[in-house]
């Protein structure tokens, strides 16, 4: 961060402010889409020097980039598919960010591969494991993770007591690395404003502004108070991922990009469920699943599944659930229940159509097209590659434009909260000493706000009641929920406990024991009367009981119905088609 900056904040005032200089003047360049792709495109565009907009229509990664594995890795199945140059990519992605970019909120992670079979396996899987670790340092950049060590069944026993003896002959340990995927969005943005980006979630675009064949910008809703503006731009960015091909229906007629979603379902379980010091990595039938080490928790995921039906909360069936819980327990001594899983939540990939009908099979490297003047469009790739998929997209952009534009810089621009980062960890005793908070909560806000931890102990210090944990999801100090919404842009108790916390996943009670507490806290920074305090609770609780009931449900279509049951805080609007 350039000195004397200070982060921007993204409250109400400011997304207010943010609407009106959108709808005052012509931007160089407006985003549609508050995902990681989006947000990536909008700090891109704006550290070269561009004047960004960007419009979401929900909150800030609440589609695909908020129900992620949560990993930053290179993708050790496509070495299997011969995709170097996808790894390669990924690996100088997984440094940059470890070391320069947002060593606040991505940190090593180790897994252990079980091996199977006695004689070929080990060479095998040894032999991709010392090239993953090869490539990463193909970049010129460290790796910024240890490399792989080949394990004996006891000693991998002693890593991982969990594992059924019997399920395993001996075992490859080696390292990737994790993120809060939807905080790393929300941290983005926050970068972006901080540059001069103007950002707004709730902004539904519901149409495009056309001079004959071009596109000029677009026209937006507020969905909180209905008002419609106009935004004027030379060049509109879709990076609206699986909603991809109906914002191209808004333009008229199909484009050049189809994306196809593929659900894929993750299950949150605690951490004393299963006995290991390491994440677990096993190959199913389709694709490989993963126990990563989340906290005082575990994720245990990925399905990977072709889905139709509503894009906006992809629904998790029994049979999802099921077909992790048998395939995780054919490797765990003790094996996992239903009654053991916290947490449940389903995303969506999207998938570059392509001729496979497996989802499995479809590619995730990124494709960028200029269907009309005026708009650029990109979909495909993953979360892991997003810096590079914006500045292909900007790219893009910049062709479009008649002005010269400067290159990429983002691999230079720490993100928000990464600057003194190391140097408050190392001195996190003394943070701890001066705050009256423990060091395990010093430790906990450090990982999650970076050098931002200043602006949260201010809040205590005004208020020192905000130094208290939740009542009933203790991991979070009251603070945390305030500071979602005066500095983190969460305009809703869902935004709080599902995104800028993890609380409705991370708890049994999936955060309706929080509910009432959490929307008292937000309601001062909100402006909130007791009348809209008791509607975010009431929806917030609704969302969760239809959550729950679509996961006893057999199909996917069941489970579908039941989801769509709970009533949206916000709902977006039908556009009409061009």
């Amino acid at each position: 961060m350039a000195s004397g900056m200070g982060a921007a904040r993204l409250g109400p005032a400011e997304r207010a402010a943010a609407l009106e200089r959108m709808a005052a003047r012509e931007l160089d360049v407006v985003v549609v889409g508050g995902g990681v792709v989006g947000a990536g495109v909008a700090l891109d565009a704006v550290t070269r020097g561009l004047d960004t907009g960007l419009v979401e229509a929900r909150d800030f990664a609440s589609g695909t980039s908020s129900r992620s594995s949560k990993l930053i890795h290179g993708g050790l199945r496509y070495l299997e598919q011969l995709n170097f140059d996808l790894v390669r990519e990924a690996l100088r992605e997984r440094s940059l960010l470890l070391q320069r970019i947002a060593p606040h909120l991505v940190r090593p992670v180790p897994f252990l591969f079980p091996l199977t079979h006695h004689v070929w396996e080990r060479p095998y899987v040894g032999a991709g494991v010392a090239l993953y670790d090869t490539l990463g340092f193909a970049s010129g950049l460290t790796r910024g993770v240890p490399g792989h060590r080949h394990l004996s069944r006891s000693r991998a026993l002693r890593l991982a007591p969990a594992l059924k003896k019997s399920a395993f002959t001996g075992a490859v340990q080696y390292w990737d690395a994790q993120v809060d995927d939807a905080r790393y969005v929300m941290m983005m943005l926050r970068t972006a404003a901080t540059y001069g980006a103007h950002v707004a979630p709730r902004t539904q675009v519901v149409g495009f502004l056309r001079e004959g064949e071009r596109v000029t910008g677009v026209r937006v809703r507020d969905l909180e108070s209905g008002a419609e503006l106009e935004i004027r731009a030379q060049q509109v960015v879709n990076a609206t991922g699986v909603w991809t091909d109906d914002i191209q229906e808004l333009v008229g007629g199909r484009g050049q990009i189809h994306v196809r979603a593929s659900k894929g379902i993750h299950l949150v379980v605690p951490r004393d469920r299963i006995h290991s010091l390491t994440g677990i990595i096993l190959r199913t039938e389709k694709s490989v699943l993963f126990v990563i080490p989340w906290g005082r928790h575990w994720i245990v995921g990925t399905t990977d599944t072709r889905w139709t039906l509503d894009k906006s909360h992809p629904a998790a069936s029994r049979a999802d659930i099921d077909y992790l819980l048998d395939h995780v327990n054919e490797v765990l001594s003790t094996p996992l229940t239903r009654d053991d899983v916290e947490g449940v939540y389903a995303g969506l990939r999207p998938l570059l159509s392509g001729e496979s009908d497996e989802t499995s099979k479809l590619s995730r490297e990124h494709v960028v097209a200029h269907p009309v003047p005026g708009l650029v469009m990109i979909a495909g790739g993953k979360y892991t590659t997003y810096r590079v998929m914006a500045c292909d997209a900007v790219d893009a952009v910049a062709h479009g434009l008649d002005q010269r534009v400067p290159p990429s810089c983002t691999d230079r621009i720490p993100l928000v909260g990464a600057e003194g980062y190391q140097a408050l960890w190392n001195s996190r005793h003394r943070l701890a000493h001066s705050s009256g908070l423990h060091v395990a909560r010093i430790e906990h806000l450090l990982q999650r706000y970076g050098s931002l931890i200043d602006e949260v102990l201010e809040l205590i210090e005004r208020d020192p009641s905000l130094g208290r944990p939740l009542t009933k999801a203790d991991d979070y100090l009251r603070a945390e929920i305030v500071y979602a919404a005066t500095h983190e842009g969460a305009r809703h108790l869902n935004d709080v406990l599902t995104r800028r916390t993890r609380i409705s996943i991370e708890t049994f009670h999936r955060g309706q024991a929080v509910a009432q507490e959490a929307a008292e806290l937000l309601a001062g920074p909100l402006g909130w009367n007791d009348e809209q305090v008791k509607r975010e609770v009431e929806y917030f609780t609704k969302r969760v009981e239809a959550e729950r009931r679509s996961q006893e449900q057999d199909s996917d279509q069941e489970a579908d119905a039941i989801r769509l049951g709970a009533p949206e805080i916000v709902p977006v609007v039908v556009p009409e088609r061009a």
